[in-house]
């Protein structure tokens, strides 16, 4: 069912909410994710709920790429850092990259901390993340 809230198997654009506490937004094969609200340990089992529910839309959704928009949030957890990675290796599988755009000072900074800031492509918003995956 969330497959097919997502459009899969077809080119246009579909949005969904997993979790309660990701927005998702696919158009082509990219797929848009904004988390509606900080990730913080507080939200483990929304942040675990949403982090299924993505793996199994990725599972039949033909997406290749991602982009992380955090334009809607200040800082994430140890939990949603988990949640990353295991979005980027199944990103990975299929060849695609990830981007992360619109991270505040405090997101930058855990990423830099916990040495994950080389593993994605950051950049300062949506326009320059779709031009960084070719799209723009």
């Amino acid at each position: 069912m969330l497959a097919r809230a997502m459009g899969a198997g077809t080119e246009g654009s579909a949005m969904s909410v997993l979790g309660g506490i990701l927005e998702a937004e696919r158009t082509g094969q990219t797929l848009i994710i904004t988390p509606l609200k900080n990730l913080s340990e507080l939200d483990y089992q929304q942040i675990q709920l949403a982090g299924r529910e993505m793996l199994e839309l990725l599972s039949v959704a033909p997406v290749k790429n991602v982009i992380m928009d955090f334009h809607k949030t200040e800082s994430f957890g140890s939990t949603a850092l988990g949640f990353f990675l295991k979005l980027w290796k199944k990103v990975r599988e299929r060849s695609g990259s990830m981007v992360f755009c619109n991270l505040s000072e405090n997101e930058k900074e855990i990423l830099e901390v916990t040495k994950l800031d080389g593993l994605w492509t950051i950049v300062p918003d949506l326009d320059e993340a779709r031009k960084a995956l070719n799209e723009g």
